[in-house]
Parts: C-alpha cells; sequence; structure tokens
C-alpha cells in the first residue's frame, strides 16, 4: 500500500510537471527549437521512470514480501542460493522473491480413507488366505512431525497424504490381510489386525516425519456366495446351539427337581429332628426349672409368714405409741387448762384488788372534792359540754337540777 500511493504520488508530480511545462510552452512560443527538443526530452525521460516504478509496483503487490503464519502452522524457508533452511512459527516472516521460497505446512490432524478397499467388489479389494475379495472401511489419523519438520521439508511432496501416506498404508495393509482367514477377519482376530497395521503402517509413516495418531478398522464388506453361506451356517450353528442349550436346561431342571426333593426330604427330618430335641429341651428345662422353683416357693412363703407377724409387731407398737401419745397429750391438756384457770383467778384477783384500791383513792379523793362527780358528770355526757364548777346545793338535791330549776323561776 505504501508503494502504490508513492507511486500515484510521482505520477501525480509528473502529470503536474508536465501541464506546466505544456503551459510555459504555449506562453512561450517565441522561444526556440532548441528549448522545446530539452523538453521532449525530460518528458521521455520522466515516462521511463514511471514506467519503471508502476513494474517494480506491480511485482510487490503480486509477490509481497511479508508472509503471515498462523498458529497451526510451520513455515520453513530455503535459501535459494545458500541452501539454509529456516523454521518459522507463528507471525511474520521476509520472503524476497527470487532470493527465498517458503513452505507453509499444517500441523492439524488429517484423515486418510483407502476408498479402493472399503468394498469387496471395488476396484482394489482386500485379499484373504483364502484368496477371498473382501473390503474393510478403515480410517487413519495423522499429522505431521513438527520436530522433522526441517529436516524433511526438502523430501516432502506437495501432496502428502497421496504420495507418502497412501503408498504406506497400500503396502502395508494387503500384506497383512493376507495372513488371516475371512472369518478372522470378519469376528475373531480384528482387534490384532488393526493392532499389526496401526504398528507397521506407522512405523513408516514415522521414517517419513509423519505421527500417525489412531487408525480405526470399521465394517466389513464380505463376498456375496461367502456371505449366504456364512449366514447359513450361522443359522445351523444357532440351531444346534439352542439344542444343546434346550437340552442342558431340560437336564438342568431335571436335576433341580431331584435336588429340591432331595433338600424337602432333609429339610423334613431336620425339622422333625429339631422338634424332638425342643420337646427334650422344653422338658428337661421345665424339670430342673421346677428343682428351682419348689425351694423358692418354700422359701417365699416362709418370708410372707415372717413379714406379717413383723407387720403385725409393728401395728401393735404403732398402736402403743399412739395410746401413750395421746395420753400425754391429755395430760397436757389438762395441765395447761389448770394453769390457764390459776392465771385468770390470779388476774381477777390482782385487778379487783387494784378496782378496790382505786375506788377507795376515789372514794377519798371525792370526799375531799366533792365537785369532781359533777366534772366526771360531765365528761361522761359529751366533750362539747362545757363544765361549771358550783358548790353544791344545802338541801342535798343535784346540781343541775338546782341550776335548771333556777333558770326556769328566773324566766316566769
Amino acid at each position: 500500500m505504501i508503494v502504490l500511493q508513492r507511486l500515484k504520488l510521482l505520477v501525480q508530480a509528473v502529470l503536474d510537471w508536465l501541464a506546466r511545462r505544456s503551459r510555459s510552452v504555449e506562453l512561450t512560443a517565441s522561444i526556440g527549437a532548441e528549448r522545446a527538443r530539452s523538453g521532449l526530452a525530460s518528458a521521455k525521460f520522466a515516462i521511463v521512470a514511471l514506467a519503471v516504478l508502476g513494474t517494480a509496483g506491480t511485482l510487490l503487490y503480486r509477490y509481497p514480501p511479508v508472509h503471515g503464519i498462523g498458529p497451526d502452522e510451520i513455515g520453513v524457508r530455503a535459501n535459494r542460493f545458500s541452501g539454509r533452511v529456516d523454521e518459522w512459527r507463528t507471525g511474520s516472516v521476509l520472503v524476497i522473491p527470487g532470493l527465498h521460497e517458503l513452505r507453509l505446512y499444517s500441523l492439524r490432524d488429517r484423515t486418510y480413507r483407502p476408498e479402493q478397499v472399503a468394498r469387496a467388489d471395488g476396484p482394489a479389494p482386500l485379499q484373504s488366505i483364502e484368496g477371498l475379495s473382501l473390503g474393510v472401511d478403515l480410517s487413519f489419523r495423522y499429522a505431521l512431525d513438527p520436530l522433522k519438520v526441517k529436516v524433511m521439508a526438502k523430501t516432502f511432496p506437495q501432496d502428502i497424504g497421496g504420495e507418502i501416506v497412501d503408498p504406506a498404508v497400500q503396502g502395508v495393509i494387503y500384506k497383512v490381510f493376507a495372513r488371516y482367514t475371512v472369518r478372522e477377519i470378519f469376528s475373531t482376530r480384528r482387534a490384532d489386525i488393526q493392532e499389526a497395521i496401526q504398528t507397521e503402517v506407522g512405523t513408516k509413516l514415522a521414517a517419513d516425519g509423519i505421527l500417525l495418531k489412531s487408525m480405526l478398522m470399521g465394517k466389513v464388506d464380505l463376498p456375496a456366495d461367502y456371505r449366504r453361506g456364512m449366514e447359513g451356517l450361522l443359522a445351523e450353528e444357532l440351531a444346534t446351539a439352542k439344542m444343546r442349550y434346550t437340552l442342558e436346561l431340560k437336564d438342568k431342571r431335571v436335576k433341580e427337581t431331584e435336588l429340591e426333593g432331595e433338600a424337602q426330604k432333609v429339610r423334613r427330618e431336620k425339622a422333625a429332628e429339631a422338634a424332638a430335641r425342643e420337646q427334650v429341651i422344653a422338658a428337661q428345662a421345665q424339670e430342673e426349672a421346677m428343682a428351682h422353683v419348689l425351694p423358692l416357693k418354700e422359701r417365699q412363703i416362709e418370708q410372707r409368714k415372717l413379714e406379717a407377724e413383723a407387720d403385725k409387731a409393728t401395728r401393735i407398737k404403732n398402736a402403743e405409741t399412739s395410746a401413750e401419745a395421746r395420753r400425754i397429750e391429755a395430760n397436757g391438756e389438762a395441765d395447761a387448762r389448770q394453769r390457764l384457770a390459776d392465771a385468770e383467778a390470779y388476774r381477777l384477783e390482782q385487778v379487783g384488788k387494784v378496782n378496790a384500791e382505786q375506788m377507795v383513792r376515789e372514794g377519798a379523793a371525792l370526799s375531799r372534792h366533792p365537785l369532781l362527780v359533777q366534772k366526771a358528770l360531765a365528761d361522761k355526757l359529751s366533750d362539747k359540754i362545757q363544765v361549771i364548777i358550783a358548790p353544791p346545793p344545802t338541801d342535798g338535791s343535784f346540781l343541775a337540777g338546782a341550776i335548771l330549776g333556777g333558770q326556769i323561776k328566773g324566766r316566769q
């Protein structure tokens, strides 16, 4: 792109220059023929330079000097003059046309399937040891060995699968299958055949820098006549095997019936013996139990008698203790009542003495102060009555009567 841009700029400059030259020629038509010839010579030089640059740009566009290498590829660059070979991984590599030659190899797994041997009536079927044609569906998965690409790059052809893998596989599979019979190939020796082919093909391809990852052996296509004969043979074998299995099954059923009868007989005998032994053991156990139970019963009876006597003595003792307690309680209650009566009599006697002495004191006080009787009367009547102390009447009448009587007389 940069080269094309520069080429365009150069062409544009040449065209501008030619335009300016043409205008200058028109304006200076009077200039001599010598200048015209020099201008034409300069224009021819510019056209030649333009042609050279265009050719170089075209070559660079068709043969770019920089090539990219993908992550699953490996590039081998060879120098045509020195013979040096360089290996390049993911990235970009400079390839000068005419000097370098770059070859890219894919490191991805590839699959090869020889179609010519897939059918018994194909173009090149396999041959068994009996000379019968048969077809086998084979699949080989391989990849280039990254460690040997640089060394083997000079000898690698363009079509690796068709020029290396195909001859190696063809040279092995015909030889291996020719060692076995059709029956072995079809059923009994498939694993051995697959292992032998994988080992021999892997060894051959490894010598050419190719790794054999896996090999699969699929459907086996048998000849039509052989297939019909095998189907009949298999049918007869299946019928024979079925009859054999049927006879064996019946024989096993007869033996099973005999064994079941003997087993039932043995079970009944064992059950009868076990029942008899159980009865004997039960009788012996009962006898032994009675020998232990009778003394135990006697001890229980004696123990119950002792418990009854102990209970009787306990009840008597409890009754005596209860009677003694009630007698003590009665005596204590009588003593308490007597003491209470004595205390009450003593209290009444003391209260009487106190009251008598108080009456004597009060009588003496009243004798000395008769007006106290009136005060006491008034206090007992009400606390709202005002007390008036006056000398008693001479006739011995009540003081209040005299006061009330005098007030009545005064009002009249």
